[in-house]
Order: structure tokens, then sequence, then C-alpha cells
């Protein structure tokens, strides 16, 4: 596998898959990371895609709902938290060998109201930010998680096969003021 940091360009024979040119994703979806401290709220991924990994809440978009309102909604249906004020901190592309495309918006949010609970799609639990499971989640998020928890906005490409990364790259954009 190849990543190249701080890349604005693409590279269509680093991926099996092809060139990204004319990525069209099937699904739009967010993930939305809620940190409490030096706490994030993870779960336990219940059922549909990546069930059984490691995840921040998130899913796909309802008709006509913005991907920040989506990113709230998730977090609410999944772990009955509601997150204050999220900042858009990323993208993700994603494209599987099996022709499924997705687009992701990743948000986070340093304040919450509500207490995690358990619903039929995620059990839920707080992780200290220097001890991320990533060999319990999805092997793109250990190459641009940890840039992020440090500050940086990123933008990302991967390929996979089922649950197996083929390739991928992240770009580095900026840091996240505070």
């Amino acid at each position: 596998m190849h990543v190249l940091k701080d890349s604005n360009r693409f590279l269509p024979e680093e991926f099996p898959l092809g060139s990204w040119e004319d990525f069209k994703p099937r699904d739009r979806a967010v993930l939305m990371f809620v940190q409490d401290g030096n706490s994030v709220l993870l779960i336990h991924k219940k059922r549909g895609l990546g069930a059984g990994k490691v995840n921040a809440p998130g899913g796909r978009l309802e008709p006509g709902e913005s991907y920040v309102d989506a990113a709230i909604r998730e977090c609410q249906e999944e772990v009955h938290i509601t997150p204050i004020e999220p900042i858009k901190i990323g993208e993700l592309y994603f494209r599987f060998t099996n022709g499924h495309t997705i687009y992701g918006e990743v948000f986070w949010s340093i304040s919450h109201l509500g207490t995690m609970k358990e619903t039929e799609e995620a059990l839920p639990f707080w992780c200290e930010l220097h001890e991320l499971p990533y060999d319990k989640m999805w092997a793109d998020d250990r190459i641009w998680l940890p840039a992020v928890v440090m500050g940086h906005k990123f933008r990302g490409f991967f390929d996979f096969n089922e649950d197996t990364m083929l390739s991928g790259r992240v770009e580095f954009l900026q840091r996240i003021e505070s």
C-alpha cells in the first residue's frame, strides 16, 4: 500500500480500481466524533457496513438532509448523545471491488448533551485519544485519524476489497483553528 501525505494530485496508477476522475458515490454518509476531555466517543458497530468493527457514530444521509444534520441525527439515534457545534474535519472517498462507492464527511465536536446509551445499532464507549483501538477499526482510520487528533483536516481516497484496504492516499489540508 502506498500513502502520499500532503499531496494535491491524483495518482490513478497507484489505485487498483483506476482513476478517481469519474468518481460518483452511490451512498453519502457521515462520521461523528465527539470528544470529552482526553476521550472520544466510539462504538462497537452491531449491524450494517462495518458490523463488528469499532468506529465513530455515523451513517447515511436521508433525502434532503445536510451532512452536519445527518452527523447529529446519527449520533442521537445510535448513542443518544447530541453533539454541539460539530465542525467538518474531513472527507472520505471509498471504492469497493464489488462496485460500491461512498462519499463521506467527518465531523468533530468537543461538547455534547445527553448520556450515551446502547442501541440496536451500537454499543458506545469512551476511549482515551492516545489508546485508539486501530486494530479493531477500518484500516484507513490508522492513516488519517492520528493526524485529526493532532488537529489536522484531511481528504482521503481508499480502495477496498470487502474490509481489506487495497490502497489509499490522504491529503492533509490544514490545521484546525481552535
